[in-house]
């Protein structure tokens, strides 16, 4: 009998932990965005729906949701595709091939924070290193942080460096799993490398695709707070800041709590319809071995 309830009395610490510090916060959140509070929080007023309807009137909160989608599929797209590209060299029997895979895969050890002041610094106007090389090759200087476009390109990128590392470890883990017979049947029919690669060896790993896809989605949604926060704090004039970085300022800069908590239910629910959709359209096209 006592063995039977073992293993729940070991899981109370992760419900206790779960239930304090997501479902709590999760419900509190929802309540608030029904609210008007006052700045020190000892005042609340119900206002129903008021807090949503001032932010789809909000220009400076639809320009945060265009830049969070712009934002969100050039990083997932370009990482996605990329970190495939690298795989594959990776997977290749070349000498040195480990010190390689140790290189490239620095930048996961780093945080968001940290890889947001390198870039700052490596594309900063005056002494950063990105200007000198395109000054020299191509006679152009970018003022990459305080201007627009490259304010959103510089994000992109970095976001980009910082996650290129996990997809690539998944994706060379998968492309090692896949059986030496099914490449050299296909060499043996004749197939080139391009038809090889995105018919064959692209859809045999379309799991891990399919994984990824949904973790670089969530990761550019809540994760980009300390690169955009670091690296441009949401400039020039509000055009680099995102759905998460909007929240934080109306929630922790300017102290509008029930607009805070509305935006935060707004993602909530952005996730899980995204979620849904993505899983069920996704899931036909993926192959399992």
């Amino acid at each position: 009998m006592k063995r039977k309830w073992l293993p729940y009395i070991f899981l109370i610490p992760t419900y206790v932990i779960i239930v304090l510090f997501i479902y709590i916060p999760a419900a509190d959140s929802f309540y608030s965005s029904f609210m008007k509070i006052s700045v020190f929080g000892n005042r609340k007023i119900f206002v129903g729906l008021q807090n949503y309807l001032n932010l789809f009137q909000d220009p400076d909160y639809i320009l945060a949701v265009r830049f969070t989608l712009i934002y969100t599929a050039a990083t997932v797209l370009v990482s996605i595709f990329l970190s495939f590209f690298f795989a594959l060299l990776l997977d290749q029997k070349v000498p040195g091939s480990r010190i390689y895979r140790t290189l490239i895969f620095a930048p996961y050890a780093v945080s968001h924070a940290v890889a947001g002041a390198l870039w700052g610094f490596l594309l900063n106007s005056v002494v950063g290193h990105v200007n000198y090389l395109t000054r020299t090759l191509f006679g152009i200087q970018a003022q990459w942080l305080t201007t627009k476009p490259f304010a959103a390109y510089s994000l992109i990128i970095a976001s980009i460096w910082k996650t290129l590392p996990f997809n690539i470890i998944f994706y060379l883990a998968a492309l090692q799993n896949i059986s030496s017979e099914v490449i050299e049947a296909s060499i043996i029919d004749g197939t080139n490398s391009w038809t090889r690669t995105w018919k064959i060896i692209f859809p045999l790993v379309s799991p891990i695709t399919f994984y990824l896809v949904i973790m670089s989605i969530i990761s550019s949604m809540f994760q980009s707070f300390a690169i955009i926060d670091v690296m441009t704090k949401g400039g020039p004039g509000g055009y680099t800041t995102n759905m998460i970085y909007k929240l934080f300022m109306d929630g922790f800069r300017f102290q509008k709590t029930g607009l805070a908590s509305a935006e935060n239910v707004i993602l909530f629910f952005i996730m899980i319809v995204v979620t849904v959709i993505y899983f069920s359209a996704a899931q036909k096209r993926v192959h399992y071995q």
